[in-house]
């Protein structure tokens, strides 16, 4: 058993090593400013008696890999560690897996980073240090379920502040990788409250408060235990920073991992504009679609760049094996799925990282999947990096809302109006950046139109911003109850907006939270000829499906949609509306703000309803007065994207036209894609090479607009237009 005074000591002596010599070699320019290509072999403890290294040295080659992630130690070593717990893969014998192939790597002038899963540990770590490991209330500790029972160690005992770092320095010294990953850093989810020794004493000693008994989202310690929990995580982060460069020098890095969906960072503290702001690169562990689609990864790009910054680079694991709702990790994925998940991917700014799960398959198809796109986009990087959104349109996102008004109830509350107004977007071919809530001052010059999709949670501060934005010619668009609530979820007695959006709450919040998850059988009546109603000429109602509460608003506002409570579904001798009309606003419209308490962005991401992804798409077209950069004709649907670089716009047109099932196996061209294109200062337009198809399109300026026809999109198309 080594004790804890020793990893103390062999960190302190190995503290002032030189840096690895793939560093020393080109000192101008960083590795992770220029390393954009990744691959992953996921090493499980049966490859130490079958990995071909030469195999892989020659796939690196085939997919024009400059980076590798490669397992080294945490739960499983590929090592020969001089630290007996921690546990050495099953068949590695005396083997160093892990530092042949990052010398392999290395020799073929690739970056290593070594992948780390720490957070739990074999029964005999347990046993030799108990006091490192998390607890349940009843004081017995948390197992993970894994095929051999693992103990789930503490983020607040000297596991994470003194071993682990003590683990980099073994690996540092060793084989010199350029920086780490680590897919379970951040220790035990929100789901979980860990009773140890450790925690207690380090939370009181900084609340005062002993720790919570429960999940109780009204219970104060809970919120500071939320909040105490969210610092721990970047204390651990910088910890590890400051290990690795001390061991290996200022540009060996630990990146931890980090996923795409702001919920699932949420569950496991992770705060994205604390980590995003901080690293000069984000590793990001997000490699298949779900339930939205393959949007959601061009997406989840512009979320993670909106705070990165969009000179940086941002890799995301995608999978090559089949991890569509049963993860089937050894067969290979249809070619057409994982290619339309890295498309939209690109499409976002994020540069592929192939995937594998094991060094040896049989089923061999999953080998020829990634490198076509890998060479393409090695081809075609200079347009696919340093660039700059050029849509006018804000889509605001905020943790602090996911945290304190979604609580238990995040996929609902805040994902989905989120993601309906998202997809709304998709639908209308309309391109959109996502807003980090704390930056719409700071981007408030190049939007024109600010869309807050049901941002309950709400400081003064923000809600100053939001004003400070309409008051200098900006429109807004706010749904659901936001800004209701303040920064600790706290209902406030009206809206932290009202003034601005002419609309009052009367009712009490208490209750708000239940009602907005109630579907129920109620509409909205028609009641104005607002651009907001357009093309609804042909009805006086639209289906609804949720509950609103009486609000009062000022005079001269316009309402053209108002309530029309629930009545029976079944049986249809019953199904009549009790109250076809009430006085209770569904939309209020005060000058140029638009308040839509009906959640459509939320329903439309729930029930799919077309009336409703046409109100928000209208609502944004009337609010953004003929001024959105882009106007799209095609049949089919279309994911597009503008960005602007140097003195040229940059076009990506994804078709996910037949996209709909899971996974797909095939991909359908769609055409002609007619779109019209308002050039920025400084580019002509007068050149559009199409990156994809490789040829050369005609450009027609009409009425101030760029028009061009692609005749035909498969997978997707990269105009380049100067």
């Amino acid at each position: 058993m080594t004790t804890r005074r020793e990893f103390v000591a062999f960190a302190a002596a190995t503290a002032a090593l030189p840096a690895a010599a793939a560093q020393e070699a080109n000192p101008k320019t960083p590795w992770y400013t220029r390393t954009v290509r990744w691959g992953q072999t996921n090493i499980t403890e049966k490859d130490p008696d079958r990995y071909d290294i030469p195999l892989w040295r020659a796939h690196w080659k085939k997919t024009a890999v400059q980076g590798v992630i490669i397992n080294a130690g945490g739960i499983v070593a590929y090592y020969p560690s001089k630290y007996p717990l921690q546990h050495r893969a099953e068949f590695l014998h005396d083997r160093d897996l892990y530092g042949e192939l990052a010398k392999a790597a290395h020799d073929d002038g690739l970056v290593v980073i070594a992948r780390m899963d720490s957070n739990r540990t074999t029964e005999d770590f347990f046993k030799a240090h108990p006091d490192w490991f998390a607890r349940q209330v009843d004081g017995n500790p948390y197992r993970a379920d894994d095929a051999q029972p693992k103990y789930v160690t503490c983020v607040n005992s000297p596991y994470y502040d003194e071993y682990l770092p003590a683990v980099l320095t073994e690996i540092i010294t060793r084989s010199h990788p350029e920086g780490f990953a680590d897919n379970s850093w951040s220790g035990l989810n929100r789901d979980n409250i860990c009773y140890c020794e450790n925690c207690a004493r380090k939370f009181h000693d900084k609340t005062g408060n002993a720790l919570p008994r429960r999940t109780d989202w009204k219970d104060p310690a809970y919120r500071a235990w939320i909040d105490w929990n969210y610092a721990r995580r970047i204390e651990i982060w910088d910890l590890n920073n400051r290990a690795t460069k001390a061991a290996g020098g200022n540009d060996c890095l630990w990146f931890g991992m980090n996923s795409g969906s702001i919920s699932s960072q949420s569950r496991s503290f992770r705060d994205c504009k604390a980590i995003f702001e901080r690293a000069p690169m984000v590793f990001l562990d997000h490699q298949a679609r779900g339930v939205n689609g393959f949007e959601e990864n061009c997406d989840t790009g512009k979320i993670v760049h909106g705070v990165l910054g969009w000179d940086k680079l941002a890799p995301e694991s995608m999978a090559m094996y089949q991890s569509a709702r049963n993860s089937f990790r050894l067969s290979s994925k249809p070619a057409a799925e994982a290619h339309m998940w890295m498309i939209e991917g690109f499409a976002g700014g994020i540069q592929p990282w192939w995937h594998h799960i094991g060094a040896w398959h049989e089923d061999r198809r999953m080998y020829e999947t990634a490198g076509p796109l890998m060479k393409w986009y090695e081809t075609n990087e200079q347009y696919l990096i340093n660039r700059k959104p050029l849509a006018n349109v804000g889509i605001v996102w905020s943790q602090r809302n996911t945290d304190f008004y979604g609580q238990d109830r995040a996929a609902e509350l805040t994902d989905a109006p989120y993601r309906g107004f998202v997809q709304a977007m998709l639908r209308a071919r309309i391109p959109y950046i996502p807003l980090h809530i704390d930056h719409i001052a700071r981007e408030a010059a190049n939007l024109k139109v600010l869309i807050l999709p049901n941002i309950a949670v709400m400081t003064a501060a923000q809600c100053d911003a939001v004003r400070k934005f309409a008051s200098a010619g900006g429109t807004v668009i706010a749904t659901g109850v936001t800004s209701l609530y303040d920064e600790m979820g706290d209902p406030r007695a009206d809206y932290g907006l009202a003034d601005l959006f002419g609309a009052h709450r009367t009712g009490d919040a208490a209750a708000e939270r239940a009602a907005a998850l109630q579907t129920v059988h109620s509409y909205l009546r028609v009641d104005s000829k607002h651009p907001a109603v357009y093309g609804f000429e042909g009805t006086g109602i639209l289906p609804f499906g949720g509950l609103l509460p009486s609000l009062r608003t000022d005079p001269g506002v316009t309402v053209p949609l108002t309530f029309i409570p629930a009545f029976p579904i079944y049986p249809p001798e019953t199904s009549w509306m009790r109250e076809p009309k009430t006085d209770i606003p569904g939309l209020v419209i005060k000058g140029r703000t638009a308040f839509l308490p009906a959640d459509l962005d939320r329903r439309y991401n729930r029930d799919s309803l077309p009336d409703h992804a046409d109100v928000l798409a209208n609502l944004v077209r009337w609010a953004a007065g003929g001024a959105l950069p882009l106007r799209v004709q095609a049949h089919g649907l279309f994911d597009c994207s503008l960005y602007t670089q140097e003195n040229r716009v940059i076009v990506h047109v994804v078709n996910l036209t037949a996209t709909g099932r899971m996974p797909i196996d095939e991909l359908i061209p769609s055409g002609p894609v007619q779109l019209a294109l308002r050039m920025p200062a400084g580019v002509k337009g007068r050149t559009v090479r199409a990156l994809v198809s490789g040829r050369g399109l005609p450009s027609t300026a009409v009425n101030g607009f760029q028009r061009i026809e692609i005749p035909s999109i498969t997978g997707h198309e990269v105009l380049v237009i100067e």
